[in-house]
């Protein structure tokens, strides 16, 4: 029997777990990076001793292991909970119990974010399953923003940052609650049947147990969380090291350059919601205002979210909606930490 001439070589056809290796590698080399990071700021002291010598170096590395210490249980917690989420909870649960009116399921969903806890890396892909079950773009957006904000896992770490400050836990709740049904009816009255909302696809195959879903979520967002909590403990360390003690006092003290200074900063490091407070705390030469508004910005909107927003919903939706939510989130942290704090 002769071979078929217009059959493709067998070589031209990448094997079908290829693409799955690739990303498997790239996870495995995330984590021991991850890993060697944070175990040379536990051990590097030891291992390093005689670099160890200068005071801002010391305080330095003291600073950045107390963050992430601190932070991470409630990184891990908080991604659990954000992976059995996606993985166990349907889409068309949301449907069923929110409101048919979109103008009162934007509250409603809004409010979910308290009791149904979810990172922003998770927000984005549940909130697009959410639309594709039904659930009115402006609803799903407003639990994009509240649930990676105010759900008790962040409020608890909050309360852990700020020891008897239970004010900036109540102030976090409610700006954040506020900004996310702002923006879910200001995208009702502007964008209902836009051209630039582009309705997303699942990101899990079709048919994926939900044990899969889970252990896919929870890498997935850990390796991404994770990273970006290093950084931004580095960051914050290396803030209040480096930079002039002078030049942080002149800026904390010009309330609106200080928080419009450290709102640009919660988008540019991208930390967890889980760990931002435990970074905000150590921001100690800023007012609890502008440390507001880093917590109220980063679980909305960072270069993090802007790219999946990008991916998930359109670059079109992505220049619109980040700029507004960037400008109503510094608005209401203003007003709130007028109020309250």
């Amino acid at each position: 029997m002769t071979a078929n001439p217009t059959a493709p070589p067998p070589v031209d056809s990448p094997p079908p777990d290829a693409e799955e290796k690739e990303s498997a590698g790239s996870s495995i080399a995330f984590t021991a990076t991850l890993i060697l990071l944070v175990g040379l700021a536990l051990f590097g002291r030891r291992i390093f001793a005689g670099a160890f010598t200068d005071d801002g170096i010391r305080t330095w590395a003291t600073m950045f292991v107390g963050v992430t210490v601190q932070a991470m249980p409630f990184l891990v917690l908080g991604v659990l909970l954000s992976a059995a989420l996606t993985a166990f909870i349907p889409a068309s649960f949301f449907a069923k119990a929110l409101p048919k009116h979109p103008a009162l399921a934007v509250p409603v969903a809004s409010a979910s974010g308290v009791i149904l806890p979810g990172c922003e890396c998770a927000s984005v892909p549940v909130s697009a399953a959410l639309m594709n079950r039904g659930v009115t773009p402006a609803a799903a957006l407003a639990f994009l923003l509240s649930a990676p904000a105010i759900n008790p896992v962040v409020l608890a770490s909050t309360a852990v940052a700020f020891p008897g400050q239970p004010k900036v836990v109540v102030a976090r709740a409610v700006t954040s609650l506020g900004v996310s049904m702002v923006l879910g009816w200001l995208f009702l009255a502007t964008g209902k049947g836009a051209s630039w909302l582009r309705m997303p696809k699942n990101r899990h195959a079709e048919g994926a147990g939900k044990f899969d879903v889970f252990r896919s979520s929870m890498l997935h967002d850990f390796l991404h969380a994770g990273g970006f909590l290093v950084i931004g403990a580095a960051a914050a360390a290396t803030l209040n090291v480096v930079v002039p003690r002078s030049w942080l006092d002149h800026v904390a003290g010009n309330l609106l350059l200080s928080v419009l200074i450290l709102g640009l900063l919660a988008v540019l490091l991208a930390i967890c919601s889980e760990a931002d407070a435990f970074v905000a705390a150590s921001l100690t030469q800023f007012s609890l205002t502008a440390r507001l508004a880093f917590m109220v910005v980063g679980p909305i909107v960072d270069v993090k979210l802007i790219a999946l927003q990008t991916g998930t919903f359109g670059p079109k939706f992505a220049v619109r909606f980040a700029p507004a939510t960037f400008v109503v989130a510094i608005l209401a942290s203003l007003l709130v930490g007028w109020w309250l704090l």
